[in-house]
Order: structure tokens, then C-alpha cells, then sequence
């Protein structure tokens, strides 16, 4: 609701899919493609979109700070935590109905299965087999649908180990420089693509977010 850019504007007619200023159900049916943009958008590429043009910040203004450090919060952060939690015990629901929306998830699969990097991995070194572990942290596998459901679903979380809620985007940026791949771009069509891949394996699962993780 706080008024900021520009224009003085508040969010609170930003479009996630099911209308201006409807948050209830809106993540559980994200990524999804959107016809004002003729494009498939997460919901932290959708915020951004709403900052530039409800808000008149610039691209580079509306991802200043996407993730939180001690003393400096992400109001990003914020607001992902508080729209996803209006869908809170709902079930995921993601379409792939859309031509463009099949075509992210396409994506997503091939990235999730591409190998690269110092050590040759993919996402799915660690998340494509059941029982595996690194440390005493379980490794969800992806590909199996109970295991997709309760990883998605917990996102964003608040990360005892970093004292910050985290979203998607920062976990699935998190994963990269695990794994050695460059840094990816806060809000690119490729992480979008990731997501979307991540959240139509959940379809079913309630979600229950956010969340406290290790």
C-alpha cells in the first residue's frame, strides 16, 4: 500500500493474473503468461514489471537489492513474502495451456538437465534421484511429484543459516553458483522458465508458505 516512484503510486493494482489488486489464489497459478506483456512471468518478474509501470521506477531501480543482507532488508523480499501468503493452503494449479506457457516449461526441463560448469552439473545431479543428501540436507527429486510438491510449496522460507527470507529466484540463484554456472539475471525469462518447470511438477500440492528452513 506504501505510495513510492515517480508517479507516488502504490501496488495495490498490480495485475498477477486474476485481476488488479487480487492476491488470493494469484501464486498458485504462477508462472503463467500474461497478454498485456505477450509473455510468461514469475511473480518477482511480475512485480518488477508492476514497480516500472504503476510506479514509474526504472528496471535497474525496481531490482535494487532483490535479496536482503544484514541491515540492508529487500523490500522485494517483503512483498513476495506477503502476496504469497495470501495463497496459503491453497492448491497449485500452474497451466501449460498457453503455447508460450508450454514452451517455458520446455525450457525449464532442458536447463534442469543441462550439464556446464567447473563440475559438470545439472540441476538434476542433485534433484532427479530419490535418498540423495549433501551434508544433513535432503535433496528433493524433482522428477518424483511428492518430492516436487513439498519443495515448491515451502518457498519463500526464512533461512535460519542466512537470517533472511529467501524467494525462488534466490534459490534458484543459490543452485547456480553451486553448481559454478555464472550468476543469473534477477528477473530473466530463463529463471522464469526454471520456475515455471519447478512449479507445474508441483501442481497439487497445497501450498504452505512461507516458510522456516535450515
Amino acid at each position: 500500500t506504501k505510495k513510492d516512484g515517480p508517479r507516488a503510486a502504490s501496488l495495490e493494482q498490480c495485475d498477477l493474473g486474476k485481476g488488479p489488486g487480487v492476491l488470493k489464489g494469484a501464486y498458485v497459478e504462477l508462472p503463467r503468461y500474461f497478454k498485456d506483456v505477450k509473455k510468461v512471468m514469475d511473480l518477482e518478474q511480475r512485480l518488477v514489471h508492476c514497480r516500472v509501470n504503476l510506479q514509474g521506477l526504472t528496471p535497474e531501480q525496481a531490482v535494487t537489492r532483490p535479496f536482503g543482507s544484514a541491515g540492508n532488508p529487500s523490500d522485494i523480499e517483503a512483498l513476495v513474502s506477503y502476496i504469497t501468503a495470501q495463497s496459503k493452503d491453497m492448491k497449485m494449479a500452474v497451466s501449460t495451456r498457453h503455447p508460450q506457457e508450454k514452451a517455458a516449461y520446455e525450457i525449464g526441463k532442458k536447463v534442469f538437465f543441462y550439464r556446464g560448469g567447473a563440475h559438470d552439473f545439472a540441476c538434476a545431479t542433485c534433484h532427479s534421484t530419490n535418498g540423495q543428501r549433501i551434508r544433513l540436507q535432503e535433496l528433493p527429486n524433482i522428477l518424483n511429484k511428492e518430492n516436487a510438491q513439498a519443495a515448491y510449496t515451502t518457498w519463500p522460507a526464512y533461512r535460519v543459516s542466512q537470517g533472511e527470507v529467501r524467494t525462488m529466484q534466490h534459490r534458484i540463484n543459490d543452485c547456480f553458483r553451486q553448481q559454478r554456472f555464472p550468476e543469473p539475471v534477477y528477473g530473466s525469462d530463463l529463471i522464469t522458465a526454471v520456475t515455471m518447470f519447478l512449479a507445474k511438477n508441483a501442481n497439487g500440492g497445497t501450498y504452505n508458505a512461507p516458510a522456516l528452513k535450515r
